[in-house]
């Protein structure tokens, strides 16, 4: 293999890396490819009342169970006097508070963050995450029909059987009957019949398991901002071939609703209260926009993504908004590539440019380019008296970082006493560079003359401006510093031009006479 394709495969590789991982942040992590966007999370609050009998008390509260959709950002709670811990009950977490003495009416408040991790779940599927939890929910104890309201639910259920394809199907058609009792008599008698206090889920749970169909509870909250001290909504799940199915036991809707979070399943209490009476929980949603990137980032870190523990957002905040701008620097050296292998402009110093668009990135770029042409100028001008002394090299070089320095300090006091901070910012500039900068000007002025002076200091401030713009934008800081992998593609296109031996752009211009003859 040549090495001409060596390189080549090289450069396929370190693209086809650095897109792939980017890409891998994005789907499967949710890192956002632009800027500013941002992602909804709700705030469900449970407010637990209760009248204490003026001594310990005990209250445990079913948490959230783990889901394919919603994923718990964090929880906390507000309950004066109160300890609080989180037990395992049988697998199943649980929220506790504890104290020695209570007496009268208690208000305890917990409250967690969601966030819709759509990204990990399909939207649109009939199962329940239910089938992959860690721990399978007692069974919730049902009374049995009797009597009438068993003959009545026998008939129904015939009825339904024939017109029904499977469990799914006979379900829902069960719920559109109930909803319509005037049409079928055996409806009327199961809802005249049916226990005080018993919910329409309920109900539906008995039919379903008078045909031996393994069904349970679910209680959970609707994601609808605004709602305020609501009950659970109740839930019923299905066994099938396709695992568990959730059923609307209002509706008849077939599967998990987009904004339902489920609380709690089967037979498991919602709330226990030891220790106090006239206990009831109710639950308020509020939702708030926050950055999709820090979502992304607190996922992973919960998820111990390998890509978020080893990446950027490990180190401190101090050295993250160092890397904003280190990042920005291959971006620089990008264009300073494209402009001098294949525009053909000239500059002073290979990456001089590069240097100065870091320094504009905290001047501005007004205020650094007149800071820039002031030190510049002022230093080819001690320069020129200093050439005349004969001195060394080292000597003349150190001599003019003295006087660059000396430069600055004055810049930046008498920019201080003039009111104009802009100014101030001089100490950005890399003081080395300038006085290369201005030696290496100095001796073309002397060899060459004013005029590629001119055009090698224009080309650098031309390629400085460009970077500037290209690493103030707005997309290119988020993807450098959010998908740091691309600088593989980066590194990849610079390696690809690195072996471009063809005519630059201004070499076109120059050789047309000739093209015309």
């Amino acid at each position: 293999m040549s090495n001409k394709m060596q390189m080549r495969l090289v450069v396929l590789i370190l693209i086809a890396i650095g897109l792939g991982i980017a890409v891998y942040k994005h789907m499967a992590l949710g890192f956002p490819i632009f800027p500013g966007e941002r992602t909804k999370v709700w705030e469900v609050e449970a407010q637990i009342e209760f009248k204490a009998e003026d001594g310990p008390a005990t209250v445990s509260l079913a948490m959230p169970e783990p889901h394919s959709r919603f994923s718990v950002v964090n929880d906390f709670f507000a309950s004066p006097g109160y300890g609080f811990r989180k037990v395992e009950d049988g697998g199943i977490e649980r929220a506790e508070w504890t104290r020695r003495e209570a007496a009268g009416k208690q208000v305890l408040y917990y409250k967690i963050k969601v966030h819709d991790n759509g990204r990990k779940a399909n939207a649109d599927s009939n199962e329940s995450a239910a089938g992959h939890m860690a721990a399978e929910p007692p069974e919730l104890y049902l009374p049995e029909l009797e009597g009438a309201s068993r003959v009545a639910a026998i008939g129904l259920l015939k009825d339904v059987k024939q017109h029904s394809s499977n469990d799914t199907s006979m379900a829902s058609l069960l719920v559109q009957q109930l909803n319509q009792p005037d049409a079928n008599p055996n409806v009327k008698i199961l809802l005249d019949s049916v226990r005080h206090g018993e919910s329409r889920a309920v109900l539906l749970m008995q039919l379903l398991r008078l045909m031996d169909k393994p069904v349970r509870l679910v209680r959970g909250v609707y994601l609808e901002s605004g709602r305020r001290k609501q009950p659970l909504v109740e839930m019923v799940e299905v066994l099938t071939t396709k695992g568990w199915t959730m059923i609307d036991p209002e509706s008849g809707h077939v599967g998990v609703p987009n904004n339902f979070l489920p609380w709690q399943r089967g037979g498991v209490s919602l709330l226990d209260v030891t220790g106090g009476y006239d206990s009831r929980v109710n639950f308020s949603v509020i939702s708030r926009t926050v950055p999709v990137s820090d979502m992304a980032i607190r996922e992973g870190k919960m998820e111990h993504a390998a890509l978020v523990d080893f990446s950027l957002y490990s180190l401190p905040i101090e050295e993250q908004n160092a890397y904003r701008y280190i990042l920005l620097v291959p971006i620089g050296t990008l264009i300073v590539v494209l402009m001098r292998i294949l525009v053909g402009l000239k500059t002073s110093g290979t990456f001089m440019p590069v240097l100065m668009a870091l320094a504009f990135l905290q001047t501005k770029l007004l205020p650094g380019l007149v800071i820039f042409l002031t030190i510049v100028s002022i230093g080819l001008w001690i320069r020129f008296i200093l050439s005349r002394l004969n001195l060394l090299l080292v000597a003349r070089i150190s001599a003019v970082v003295i006087v660059v320095v000396g430069i600055m300090a004055g810049m930046s006091i008498l920019s201080y006493k003039m009111g104009i901070r802009q100014a101030m910012s001089v100490t950005f500039f890399p003081m080395i560079i300038l006085a290369w900068t201005i030696e290496r000007m100095s001796i073309l002025w002397e060899e060459q003359g004013p005029r590629d002076v001119l055009v090698s200091g224009g080309g650098s401030l031309l390629v400085a401006i460009i970077s500037y713009f290209a690493m103030t934008n707005r997309f290119i800081e988020h993807l450098t510093f959010n998908f740091p992998e691309l600088l593989l593609v980066v590194l990849g296109v610079t390696l690809l031009l690195g072996q471009y031996t063809g005519y630059r752009l201004l070499e076109l211009r120059r050789f047309k006479p000739l093209i015309e003859n």
